[in-house]
C-alpha cells in the first residue's frame, strides 16, 4: 500500500470514527430531551461496552431531589449494576454535557475508559475546558476524552431550555 492509499485509509477510519461516535451521542441526546421532558436540565448520557449500549440515564435532580443525580452519576451506577463490578474498564461514556468535577472524578474512580461529549461548559467542565481531571498523570486510570460531537445539537437543548426558563419566570 502506497502513502496515498495509506493516508485514504485513515481518513476512512477517522470519518467511521466520527460517525460511530455520533451515533451513540443521539442516544445521550435521546436522554436529553427524556429530562427536558420531565422539567430537568436536558443532560443525558449512556455507557457503552464492546459497542453495545449498558447504560442509559438522564439528570434527575429535581425529580430525586438529589445533588449527586447527574445523568453520569446515574449511568455509572446502573453501569455498575449491569456489570457487576465497579470497574467499567473498556466503557466509553457518551454525554451531551462536559461532564462537571463530580461526574469526571466518578468516570475516572470506575476506570472508564474514554469520555465523549458535546457541548462545552466554560464555567465548570472539568473535562479540559475550565479543569482537566480525565488526563491528570496522577490518576491511577487514563481516560481518554474527545469533546465537541455533535456540540450544536447539544448546545441548543440547554440554551434553549435555559430561555424557555427565563422567559416562564418573567
Amino acid at each position: 500500500m502506497n502513502r496515498q492509499e495509506k493516508a485514504l485509509a485513515l481518513a476512512e477510519r477517522e470519518r467511521e470514527e466520527i460517525k460511530r461516535k455520533e451515533n451513540f451521542m443521539r442516544l445521550a441526546i435521546a436522554q436529553a430531551k427524556a429530562a427536558r421532558r420531565a422539567g430537568e436540565v436536558p443532560i443525558g448520557c449512556v455507557i457503552v461496552k464492546d459497542g453495545a449500549v449498558i447504560a442509559r440515564a438522564h439528570n434527575m435532580r429535581q425529580k430525586r431531589r438529589l445533588a449527586t443525580a447527574h445523568a453520569e452519576m446515574i449511568a455509572i451506577e446502573r453501569a455498575c449494576r449491569k456489570t457487576g463490578d465497579w470497574r467499567l474498564n473498556g466503557c466509553e461514556m457518551y454525554v451531551t454535557l462536559e461532564p462537571c468535577a463530580m461526574c469526571a472524578g466518578a468516570a475516572a474512580n470506575a476506570r472508564i475508559s474514554s469520555v465523549v461529549f458535546g457541548a462545552y461548559e466554560p464555567k465548570s467542565g472539568a473535562c479540559g475546558s475550565h479543569l482537566n481531571l480525565l488526563e491528570n498523570a496522577g490518576l491511577n486510570s487514563n481516560t481518554q476524552v474527545t469533546g465537541g460531537i455533535l456540540k450544536e445539537e447539544c448546545s441548543r437543548l440547554i440554551t434553549e431550555f435555559f430561555a424557555q426558563k427565563r422567559t416562564s419566570e418573567e
